[in-house]
């Protein structure tokens, strides 16, 4: 009888010793000390040429500031390197109103890329001069509505920041309903009252369905007003909820209703005043 054949094994790897341990963290930090001031003395060297100077600047994102404003802004000196620190330029720019945030990149070897995100007006309110673009702090724009044919905002009665900052909110979250907006104004009992334009509503199948309950015309603040018509709802009311007047308006104008005024102060119900 052969014995059985005996598995061999390889011995346990033993633990290196503590010092080469030791050694060889301190290698890797005195390599990691020695690399990372390679890049910045590789593009403190690069600006000191006078091929990577800028030449042209190139900016993106703008609607109702001009690129030339943008540049003007800047004062790029003609031996500012793209290399140079774009921080401070940054911070120029930010300090413009109409500015809500900015990146600089570089396109070598002497371009510099400006991309503006603008803080968009959203309503027109009385200034000095007349009527004024505010954004969504009610901080005037800088815009000339006269020299702005596609300046299509809706008309706040009131400077008023809760005002501003709830149509901030619909612009940001439904263009078809902020399109619709003519007018917006707070009442003495603290409901907001918008005048909406009845003309290209839209379709409503992405919208969420709502209850609808028919009342009557005897309301004191019920209007005719042709081509408007007249929401009313909470101060501080949600862009989602005020969508919720689409498959209600749509049902009612289906059936050849015409509707005073609709209200959205009910929970989850979307009253319907007929004239």
């Amino acid at each position: 009888m052969s014995p059985l054949p005996l598995e061999l094994t390889d011995p346990p790897a033993l633990p290196p010793p503590r010092s080469r341990r030791r050694w060889k963290f301190f290698a890797i930090v005195v390599l990691l000390v020695l690399l990372l001031p390679a890049s910045w003395l590789a593009r403190r060297g690069a600006s000191k040429l006078a091929f990577f100077r800028v030449r042209s600047v190139v900016v993106d994102g703008t609607h109702y500031l001009s690129p030339d404003s943008i540049v003007a802004r800047l004062s790029i000196d003609t031996l500012r390197s793209v290399f140079d620190d774009t921080p401070p330029l940054v911070e120029r720019l930010k300090k413009m109103p109409q500015i809500a945030d900015v990146t600089i990149s570089r396109k070598l070897p002497g371009t510099l890329v400006i991309t503006i995100r603008e803080n968009p007006p959203v309503a027109l309110v009385s200034g000095p001069q007349g009527l004024e673009p505010v954004d969504a702090d009610g901080v005037p724009l800088p815009i000339d509505p006269s020299k702005e044919p596609s300046l299509d905002l809706p008309v706040a009665n009131q400077r008023d920041v809760a005002l501003t900052k709830m149509l901030g909110d619909i612009r940001a979250t439904s263009a078809v309903l902020f399109r619709r907006v003519s007018e917006v104004s707070r009442t003495g009992a603290g409901d907001v009252v918008l005048l909406l334009t009845t003309t290209g509503s839209g379709t409503t199948s992405a919208l969420k369905p709502a209850t609808a309950a028919i009342g009557d015309s005897t309301s004191p603040n019920a209007v005719d007003a042709p081509g408007l018509l007249r929401v009313r709802a909470r101060m501080g009311v949600s862009a989602t909820r005020l969508t919720d007047i689409f498959p209600v308006e749509f049902d009612l104008r289906r059936r050849g209703a015409r509707v005073a005024e609709l209200d959205l102060r009910y929970r989850d119900q979307v009253i319907a005043r007929l004239q």
